[in-house]
């Protein structure tokens, strides 16, 4: 991550149809603009496991993992990074489950708070 800067995802509460959810975003700011970037996990069960891993707590530290994909036909490399989020229960025990950004904007604002 971009020289040891811990970034967060964040969640609030929105209603919808009677019911309370959560979204799940990250913010920061890009060239002196302030951006909210949204974060959803990889399939729709994902929000009952990420409800476990924030369990009462409103914010969760981004982990980073980074990949290289070679394309043996063409030898072209691909790079990039798999996100999650981690917490530690005062057990010290981990909780953790992938994340994705939600929309293609989101995954370049996020490219560009990781520089």
């Amino acid at each position: 991550m971009a020289e040891n800067k811990n970034i967060f995802v964040e969640r609030d509460t929105f209603e919808k149809d009677g019911k309370e959810y959560f979204s799940y975003f990250i913010k920061g700011t890009v060239r002196g603009k302030d951006v909210r970037v949204a974060i959803i996990p990889p399939d729709k069960g994902g929000y009952t496991v990420l409800d476990i891993v924030f369990g009462n707590e409103m914010k969760a530290e981004l982990t980073l993992t980074p990949y290289e994909i070679k394309d043996e036909s063409t030898g072209r490399v691909v790079k990039g990074n798999t996100y999650g989020v981690r917490t530690a229960d005062e057990n010290g025990e981990i909780y953790e489950c992938k994340v994705k950004p939600f929309r293609d904007s989101d995954k370049t604002l996020l490219n560009m708070l990781l520089r």
